[in-house]
């Protein structure tokens, strides 16, 4: 049985080559694409998918009655519009992280999704993409650390600054720091302490380190509070260039019996590769190698389009997941460099 047939608007962030790559790999097709002017990622876009077609207006793919499902990877501010335009014209929709880059954007989508049933799925990549993490949910689903009571996620990211495009600076396109890769710590707080809703204690923003660049927010933090659950988090764009991968991002998740962490994209103790899981419990204290664990999110959301159902995602946590994010960004405190 072959997939979904899907159409790509924006290629902006890197992310949309995983995102199409993952999906076709599973058996969907694309149809086409479209993205405004030329960015810095058609290159790659363009050698890795040679045989999808370019369109001259994205509304060709909105209103293409044989596409099931559209790619979004444009600029983040931008994203909210289509995907309303998207849904409204009978389509489920895929998001890169930031779903969206305000409250009112969020509360339009969740009206339209609403009304029409289609699905608004953020690929949050640094759950959905990470084997590691798929581990963990095993081990935890089996009672390996008790009743997880709190998380602590770190997301450092290499700045390379040559490379980002104008709107990377811009707090109203890119939606703030926390409003960005905030999102992707807060989906898996809310996934693996299994809480329905939380509230932001505290949360800052910075520019501490690139004066030069005074909209950019280059560290974040969050510390977030759900029924008898704690987060916290931090993120960063301060990755060190001898570093041999874009950032060390790492998750603890601590039980009553015991606690997970994550390396999820290098072990700077020596250990190649990624996915470096380590479990401390009562009887165990190891290393486990995580890389064969799998990606369930995307065959999970070709079923949903097909079934019209939430096993990829629930519905409810890609909102709230959004929506702290927007919440914390909204009432940081605003340090250094930042006006």
């Amino acid at each position: 049985m072959t997939g979904p047939v899907l159409g790509v608007i924006g290629i902006d962030h890197r992310h949309i080559y995983e995102m199409l790559g993952l999906m076709t790999d599973r058996g969907c097709t694309g149809r086409g694409w479209w993205t405004e002017g030329e960015p810095g990622t058609q290159e790659g876009f363009v050698e890795r998918f040679r045989d999808l077609p370019r369109v001259d207006d994205p509304e060709t793919l909105i209103a293409d009655p044989e596409i099931d499902m559209i790619l979004l990877a444009g600029v983040p501010s931008e994203r909210a519009d289509f995907a309303i335009r998207a849904m409204r014209a009978g389509k489920d929709v895929m998001v890169d992280k930031p779903g969206c880059t305000t409250l009112d954007q969020l509360a339009e989508i969740r009206k339209v999704q609403a009304e029409t049933g289609r699905i608004w799925s953020v690929n949050y990549s640094e759950h959905f993409q990470v084997a590691s993490v798929t581990k963990a949910a095993e081990l935890i689903a089996a009672g390996a650390i008790g009743k997880v009571i709190q998380t602590a996620g770190f997301g450092p990211h290499r700045l390379n600054r040559p490379t980002r495009p104008d709107w990377f600076f811009d707090e109203s396109k890119y939606g703030g720091i926390l409003c960005d890769i905030g999102s992707h710590q807060l989906e898996q707080f809310l996934f693996f302490t299994g809480t329905d809703d939380a509230e932001i204690v505290t949360s800052s923003v910075a520019n501490f380190a690139n004066p030069k660049d005074p909209g950019l927010q280059d560290f974040g933090e969050i510390l977030v509070r759900g029924d008898g659950v704690q987060g916290y988090i931090r993120i960063d764009w301060y990755t060190p260039d001898a570093l041999p991968t874009w950032g060390d991002g790492r998750l603890t998740i601590l039980g009553t019996e015991g606690y997970i962490e994550l390396r999820k994209y290098v072990d700077i103790t020596g250990r190649e590769g990624k996915d470096h899981l380590f479990l401390v419990n009562g009887d165990r204290c190891e290393h486990i190698d995580a890389s064969d664990a799998g990606l369930p999110y995307f065959a999970a959301l070709i079923a949903d389009i097909r079934d019209r159902t939430e096993t990829a995602m629930p519905q409810a946590r890609c909102f709230k997941a959004m929506e702290l994010a927007l919440q914390a960004q909204g009432k940081a405190a605003r340090l250094g460099n930042l006006s």
